[in-house]
């Protein structure tokens, strides 16, 4: 897989004596589950193509521990980030992209109280940074402009940290309009995930609420539900599933979506 897409380690950088742009932080979605490590290449393929030197920690990266503390226990988070900072630190590690609003969230605003400070990005600021600069030419991009797109906040990139316009703004540079749902962007709607709930029995409801959110969704009329979260990509899909409508709506991350369009340099 490595070779594949030309992904190489901080510890090969290292031994050669050199240092990549940026560190892909991959997180555990992106790691081990089988979907979200879709997405994980795709967006690796994106730096490819771009022709941006980077690197990962493969398995030197630990759970950033967003999970444990969001769970409430704050030893484990501590010990899981101050191992990591160990990590990054050792490397001189100064500009992280991720794909995980949580990871993103933990390390740009949470790592700096324990001595963890680097410049964090989500990685569709990033892609966005890549567009605007030229690196990432989408101009000629094949991606079927008529399917109709409709588009989730993550809550740790929006809500949390403000982050509303950069996947937009990627999504339009390849000329599609987005059909916005009912709640969106500073009034949007969770995917159900957050804090900790993605490794939890669900509570007592009348409701389910990310079958509550890809109602909303599809009630756009939308063929494809644009994501930018792996959590946010499983809980949609099952809210989809519930209204036995995964055969007709798809869940993509932004990344996925630019590399059907085949994206070019």
């Amino acid at each position: 897989m490595q070779e594949e897409l030309k992904v190489k380690t901080m510890a090969e950088f290292t031994a050669e004596g050199k240092e990549p742009e940026i560190l892909y932080w991959v997180g555990c979605a992106g790691s081990y589950d089988a979907r979200a490590q879709k997405v994980s290449r795709a967006f690796a393929k994106l730096l490819n193509k771009a022709g941006i030197s980077f690197a990962i920690l493969g398995s030197e990266e630990s759970c950033c521990g967003d999970p444990a503390r969001r769970a409430g226990n704050e030893f484990v988070f501590q010990m899981l980030a101050l191992q990591n900072i160990e990590i990054l630190n050792g490397y001189n590690v100064k500009k992280i992209v991720t794909a995980c609003p949580h990871g993103y969230n933990t390390l740009k605003n949470e790592y700096p109280e324990l001595g963890g400070n680097y410049e964090v990005v989500h990685h569709t600021q990033y892609i966005q940074e890549l567009i605007a600069s030229g690196k990432l030419d989408v101009a000629d991009s094949k991606y079927d402009k008529s399917i109709k797109v409709t588009y989730h906040d993550s809550c740790y990139l929006g809500r949390v940290n403000g982050e509303y316009k950069a996947p937009r703004n990627v999504l339009s540079s390849v000329n599609i309009d987005i059909t916005e749902m009912e709640r969106s962007a500073e009034n949007g709607f969770c995917c159900g995930a957050g804090g900790a709930q993605m490794f939890k029995e669900e509570e007592k409801g009348d409701n389910r609420v990310n079958e509550e959110r890809a109602k909303e969704a599809i009630d756009t009329g939308a063929k494809i539900i644009a994501a930018n979260c792996p959590f946010c990509i499983t809980m949609l899909e099952d809210g989809v599933k519930a209204y036995e409508k995964e055969e007709d709506i798809k869940v993509m991350d932004i990344a996925e979506i630019l590399m059907q369009g085949e994206v070019s340099v």
